[in-house]
Order: C-alpha cells, then structure tokens, then sequence
C-alpha cells in the first residue's frame, strides 16, 4: 500500500481500534499489521502524539507473560475526534469513489 495513504488513515485506525477496547501498544501494532503493513516504528509515535493531545488516557497493568503493559483508553475528547474524522473520511472516500468511477462526469480516469 502506498506510504501516503498509510500516513492518512493510520491515526483513524488506531482511534477506531482503541475505541473498541483498551489496547496495549504491541497489540496496536498487531492487530492493525493484520491489514496494513505497519512496524513499532510507525505506530508508537501516533500513540504518543494523540496521548499527548488528551485523546487517550494510559495506565498499567501487571502481565503474567512479561513485564507491566500500557495500556490506552480513549478519551471523550479522542471519542469526538475519531467521530468527526470518521465522517470526513466517508465523505472523502464518496467523492473520491465519484472521480475514479465511470460516474465521473468524462474525467479521463476510465
């Protein structure tokens, strides 16, 4: 998948994910690698910026398989983002899918 698609969408994933349940940071990078292909690298860095902008609160919590985890748990404020860039993204989607189909008003694209 192109890189600047992934840079576009990862943060909505990751808000959608999170909002399903609370989530440990490896498990993030998990579950989203299961459809897009994603490393630590990438994914730790949008958990920091949107704890960061109070969109998720973290806390730890003891782990029979290894050391404490952190977890993140989205926040009424990440609940509003992730609602209103949830609707940006099927608007922008809507009218991309009218450029690219034959409904495309003659644009070429065919």
């Amino acid at each position: 998948m192109n890189t600047q698609f992934k840079k576009g969408v990862l943060e909505i994933c990751v808000l959608a994910l999170i909002d399903n349940r609370d989530m440990y940071g490896y498990e993030i990078v998990q579950n989203i690698s299961k459809v897009i292909d994603v490393n630590e690298g990438t994914i730790y860095p949008i958990l920091r910026r949107l704890t960061k902008d109070s969109y998720f609160d973290t806390y730890i919590l003891e782990s029979s398989e290894g050391p404490a985890r952190k977890y993140y748990r989205i926040t009424e404020i990440g609940k509003n983002n992730l609602k209103e860039m949830l609707h940006e993204w099927r608007a922008f989607i809507k009218a991309v899918d009218v450029l690219i189909s034959n409904d495309g008003g003659g644009s070429g694209f065919e």
